[in-house]
Order: C-alpha cells, then sequence, then structure tokens
C-alpha cells in the first residue's frame, strides 16, 4: 500500500470485527481518496462470544489497546474527521455498550455497532472498482471473524443494487470455535462444507442464482482474509504484498490446490509460513470451509480477490457525506 501526503480533510475510517482492528486514513482526491497511513492490528475482540454472549475482559483490553494507537494515529495526522463501525462480535454481545463506554472513556472514539446489511453496503461499496462492467450481475461475499455477508447484486449502467443480502452468524474465528476439531480432518472439514453450503441453500432458492452462472454474466468477488491469504499462496509470495493479491483472479480449480496444501500442514507449519502467520494459523482452514461451500454451490470459472472493503466503504461514505453537506 502506498503512502501519500496532500493537503485538504483528512478522513478515518476503522474497521472493528470480531479477529481484526483496521483502519484508514486519507484524504480525498479527484476519484475517491489516496492513503496517508494504515493500520492493522488481530485482536480477536470476538474470541467466546459465541459461547458466553460476553466480550471477555482480555478481549476488550487487547482490543482498546489497538485502538489507543488509532487515536495516537489519528492525533499525528491531525484527522478532521472520523468514523469507527463495529460488527459481529459487538452486534452479539451482551456487554457491547460497557465496551463502548470503555472506548469513548480511553481513547476518544465513538463506537457505532451496525446492521449486517450496512456491513454488507460498505464491502461492496469498498470492493465495487473490482467490479467489471460487462457483467451484469455479481456474487460478492465477505468472510469475517464473526459472520459472512453475501450479497447478489445488479452492475448495471445504472450503478450497482444489492438485489438480496444474507448474514451468517459464522465467520473464521467462531467457525474454529464450534468446529475446529472437525476441520483437522478431511472427513470432518467435508461435513463442515457440507453444513455452511446447507446454510446457503435459501440464498440460492431465494433469488435463483444458479441459471445466471451458464449465461457467463456473473462475477464472483470475494473480500476477506482467507481470500486475500489463498491468493499469496497460490502466488507463492515470501511475504504478502497486496499490489500483488488485490484485484487477482483465482481460478477455483487454483483455490482447491491451495486448500489441499493448507490441509496438509499442521498448524505449526501454517504459522510459520510468511503468508498465514502465527495469528491466523489456527482460522484459516475455516474460511477456506466457508469459501469451499460458496464456490461449490456456485461454481463460477474464477473468483476476484479483493483486499479491500469496508474500511474503503466508510471512507467513500465519509467524503460523499461532506461533499453533501458543503
Amino acid at each position: 500500500m502506498s503512502f501519500v501526503l496532500l493537503s485538504g480533510p483528512i478522513y478515518a475510517a476503522l474497521d472493528l470485527g470480531t479477529n481484526n482492528c483496521r483502519m484508514l486514513v486519507a484524504r480525498p482526491v479527484e476519484r475517491g481518496f489516496a492513503v496517508i497511513d494504515a493500520f492493522s492490528r488481530i485482536t480477536r475482540l470476538g474470541e467466546g462470544v459465541a459461547a458466553s454472549g460476553r466480550l471477555s475482559p482480555a478481549a476488550m483490553s487487547r482490543t482498546v489497546d489497538a485502538l489507543k494507537a488509532c487515536a495516537d494515529r489519528m492525533r499525528r495526522q491531525k484527522v478532521t474527521r472520523a468514523r469507527l463501525v463495529a460488527t459481529e462480535a459487538c452486534r452479539r454481545a451482551v456487554n457491547h455498550a460497557d465496551f463502548a463506554r470503555r472506548v469513548e472513556g480511553e481513547t476518544g472514539l465513538i463506537l457505532d455497532v451496525i446492521a449486517p446489511d450496512e456491513e454488507a453496503a460498505l464491502a461492496l461499496a469498498g470492493c465495487a472498482p473490482l467490479l467489471e462492467p460487462d457483467r451484469h450481475r455479481a456474487l460478492v461475499f465477505d468472510i469475517g471473524g464473526g459472520s459472512t455477508e453475501l450479497m447478489w447484486v445488479d452492475n448495471g449502467a445504472d450503478g450497482r443494487h444489492i438485489r438480496g443480502m444474507t448474514s451468517l452468524p459464522l465467520g473464521v474465528v467462531t467457525l474454529s470455535e464450534a468446529r475446529g476439531p472437525d476441520l483437522m480432518t478431511p472427513d470432518g472439514y467435508e461435513r463442515v462444507v457440507a453444513d455452511m453450503a446447507g446454510q446457503l441453500a435459501d440464498f440460492e432458492s431465494s433469488h435463483d442464482i444458479t441459471p445466471h452462472l451458464a449465461q457467463g454474466t456473473v462475477q464472483m468477488l470475494g473480500t476477506s482474509g482467507t481470500v486475500t491469504t489463498l491468493g499469496a499462496l497460490h502466488l507463492d509470495l515470501p511475504r504478502y504484498d497486496r499490489q500483488m493479491v488485490d484485484g487477482l483472479d483465482l481460478e477455483l480449480s487454483d483455490i482447491r490446490v491451495v486448500v489441499d496444501r493448507l490441509m496438509r500442514m499442521s498448524v505449526q507449519e501454517r504459522a510459520r509460513h510468511p503468508c498465514v502467520g502465527p495469528e491466523r494459523a489456527d482460522l484459516v482452514l475455516a474460511g477456506c470451509a466457508i469459501l469451499d461451500a460458496i464456490c461449490r454451490l456456485w461454481p463460477l470459472r474464477s473468483l476476484r480477490v479483493a483486499d479491500r472493503g469496508v474500511r474503503e466503504g466508510v471512507l467513500l461514505g465519509l467524503i460523499a457525506s461532506e461533499g453533501e453537506a458543503s
């Protein structure tokens, strides 16, 4: 990711997910924005929430520390307007209001817990530049830490319209916690994939997506740590490189090869791989299972990888709202 210095208002977009705390600081330019600074830290805010219904003290402390670092960067960059959106972990947790008060008291940041449909819309807005104009429909998904959002999108000359959206309360953290042992064996992994496909079947029947696939007018676009990790592994990168991965088209056959490779690796081997790392080593197979379910239910030829999403959508929204107000 390149960083530039320009003049004008400065915006910050923070995406507080179940697994990650990520921020972009940017200035508006003629077409979108130019990034000044970026931050990403795995905090696992949603660790254990699916079982307990509460954010744990340790997870909240880890996340507040990360948000303090974000607030410090925002002050240094003289941010003029910011938005901090929180997703599935805070949606689920009964003590999310207590956490929000702590965040505001210790960092000055105001937590905005958004609904799944807004999360999906922000992810789509952030990924939109990667949609192909000659594909009239798109299947767009975001595999998060605590949930997975799936969108069936019209991509026409008059803009993009979400025809349908679903949010499954399963992401890489929640699925790993619920089905971790199953994911470690081939038979167990297949059972998880089948269960996930079953949960997506209602979305297929509601929107009758499959007949459109044969027409060649549907694009599949995925945004998440899962798809970017698989993209980096497919390219055999010595370390993760966003410029190489963002916008990459992965054949579904290539995805199968990489998933099989990850299945053969131990947790320790995955942790040592520079494009997986210790913080994702125990989560990546859960993401693969969700992705496998999507690809098997809708077997398009390829998937476009997006290393962009909610943060970019938030930034574009901030810039647009400022323009409307002026």
